[in-house]
């Protein structure tokens, strides 16, 4: 297993396809994060990845060391654990890419991908009693560390008795589980909810327990910010970012992450502006780690 350490990009379809490779020989750039859900085969099929996608897993593969990362797992949910998709599927592609975690989001869903999007688990102690059993069963099923990923949100879920913050630190600490801490969701939700403090969330969270941070950029659209991942990584971002590479003794990775239309029409559209705004991007967190981390 080649270690995974210092600043990476999420290679998601915007970066394959849309951007290229090409585009990114010259970056400095220590690891790819994969999306599971990219190179899933179908559940109802009898294989597990995706054929037409292998030839781009084994391309990735031997330029960076791999990071495998879900999106729509829905082990968080009630169906039984070894049906979920993040079970019959992630996780021996988590494992094929050598990966040395598996990380997803703390999202609920059920099947259909519209009900888990960006809609959060209730941030009660209830929740932490029934999710870190199944997190800690899922860890043993993966084989190898689980992230927990904190989530941009529309509207907390109705019922929560702790902070979110609170939430991730219980469930983390009960499971045995780690952290990928998403910088950028944390000052989304900051900038949509005027009672959720950033830096009380940073103050909140086990930083002992974060692994992996992700970084994005997000757009205003109808009032509301979006964490679309389309635009320059905002600066209190870098703030939060300062912050955490001094105080994590068990950080490896900072993944940037970016993308195109996936989210909605109303994106900023992928443009020849995006492959120099993804390089500085990498070039202001490479200098950030080396500052704080020394060289990866």
């Amino acid at each position: 297993m080649r270690r995974v350490r210092g600043v990476g990009l999420q290679f998601n379809p915007t970066i394959l396809r849309e951007i290229g490779l090409a585009s990114f020989k010259d970056a400095p750039i220590d690891f790819a994060e994969l999306l599971c859900d990219m190179f899933a085969a179908p559940l109802d099929c009898g294989y597990v990845l995706d054929p037409a996608m292998r030839p781009a897993l084994e391309q990735l593969g031997a330029e960076y060391p791999l990071l495998a990362h879900g999106n729509y797992g829905g082990e968080f949910g009630f169906q039984p654990l070894r049906e979920c998709a993040g079970v019959k599927r992630h996780a021996e592609i988590a494992r094929e890419m050598q990966s040395p975690w598996y990380a997803d989001h703390m999202f609920y869903g059920e099947h259909a991908h519209s009900y888990m999007w960006s809609s959060p688990l209730q941030f009660s102690r209830a929740e932490v009693e029934r999710v870190a059993g199944r997190a800690a069963a899922l860890q043993d099923l993966l084989g190898m560390p689980l992230l927990h990923e904190n989530a941009f949100y529309y509207a907390p879920f109705p019922g929560a008795d702790i902070s979110e913050a609170e939430f991730m630190a219980e469930l983390s600490t009960r499971a045995g589980t780690m952290l990928l801490l998403d910088l950028h969701n944390i000052h989304a939700n900051s900038v949509n909810f005027p009672d959720f403090d950033p830096w009380r969330y940073l103050r909140t969270i086990p930083l002992d327990r974060v692994v992996e941070i992700h970084l994005a950029g997000g757009q205003q659209l109808e009032g509301f910010y979006h964490d679309l991942h389309n635009h320059s990584i905002p600066e209190g971002v870098w703030k939060m970012l300062e912050h955490v590479l001094e105080r994590a003794p068990r950080l490896e990775a900072v993944t940037l992450e970016f993308q195109g239309l996936t989210h909605t029409a109303g994106s900023r559209p992928v443009d020849g502006s995006w492959v120099p705004m993804i390089a500085a991007d990498l070039d202001r967190a490479r200098a950030l780690w080396d500052a704080k981390r020394g060289r990866a």
